[in-house]
């Protein structure tokens, strides 16, 4: 059975959609991936499609949700990136809180800095829940 986790960050429209298009890609077989945002933006920040874009993954086709409680209800595990106590809290699941910075604002190289951080997170992750 695959095991379901939810990126959370304020906008949902960096960080967040950085860190669900890598797991997306490395654990397709056995993951299923939300993201969202406490406060979403509306539309993902272009300077994070472009680093995105630069490893071969293209997110500049999704779109910023808001998060509900319904799909951290059915998450085994809450990852989020400087959201604060705008996440419910559910007894069961796994919460990591991933100290990142926003990519808002920020040149494409310190963007680049933030998704390899948040790529080298994603497959600790991965090896996490596969168990390794």
């Amino acid at each position: 059975m695959k095991k379901t986790v939810l990126f959370v960050c304020v906008h949902n429209a960096g960080r967040s959609q950085m860190a669900a298009a890598f797991l997306e890609v490395l654990g397709k077989d056995f993951v299923e991936v939300y993201s969202a945002g406490s406060q979403p933006k509306d539309q993902i920040n272009f300077i994070a499609v472009d680093a995105m874009k630069e490893v071969g993954i293209d997110i500049s086709k999704r779109q910023p949700k808001v998060l509900d409680n319904e799909v951290v209800q059915k998450s085994d595990y809450v990852i989020t990136m400087g959201c604060g106590d705008a996440c419910p809290i559910y007894p069961g699941k796994t919460y990591l809180d991933w100290d990142l910075t926003d990519p808002a604002g920020k040149s494409i190289d310190e963007v680049r800095k933030i998704r390899d951080d948040i790529e080298e997170r994603v497959l600790e992750l991965v090896k996490d829940i596969k168990g390794i």
